[in-house]
């Protein structure tokens, strides 16, 4: 009995312990992905990112309408076509629509990687501001505001952390 008794006395002196030191965490939330994209440099690369690719989207568009060109012209002129005509124009829309999907596959492949190596040194910067906010404010937790259920909107540091990063590095 004397057992049990100090054992819940140990029990409610360490749940009062881990009240008063819960009492005095600081804590801030931050949306990081929102952070990180709505910094300048962010901003600057996905206009740098458009205009570069641009061409290949364009030339993509042309394919595009070529594509549709000869589909309306099978449509058009089905049963007056000679075989011959028919079949040349049904092998000229397949080696369009193959150019057309590997063009994309590329263009995408090439977007993708280039958005995440951007995306990637960004969030290493971004992270960098945040935990000296955190060391700045004496914070204890900073929290990813879309895993967190609750929090009062005053404890947010979204703003505040892209204007450090902008601050920090500012777009060349």
């Amino acid at each position: 009995m004397l057992t049990n008794l100090r054992a819940a006395v140990a029990a409610a002196g360490l749940l009062l312990t881990a009240v008063v030191v819960t009492a005095q965490t600081k804590v801030a939330v931050i949306n990081l992905q929102k952070a990180v994209l709505d910094t300048a440099e962010i901003k600057k690369a996905s206009a740098a990112l458009e205009a570069k690719y641009k061409p290949k989207q364009t030339q993509m568009e042309k394919l595009r309408k070529e594509i549709d060109d000869i589909q309306q012209k099978l449509q058009t002129l089905a049963g007056k076509l000679t075989q011959q005509a028919e079949a040349e124009l049904n092998l000229d829309l397949q080696r369009k629509q193959r150019d057309f999907q590997r063009l994309g596959e590329d263009l995408q492949a090439d977007v993708d990687a280039e958005r995440n190596d951007i995306l990637s040194r960004s969030t290493q910067r971004m992270l960098a501001v945040v935990r000296k906010i955190a060391e700045e404010k004496a914070l204890d937790v900073v929290v990813d505001a879309p895993n967190t259920v609750f929090f009062k909107p005053a404890l947010e540091i979204t703003t505040e952390a892209t204007a450090a990063y902008d601050k920090a590095h500012p777009p060349k």
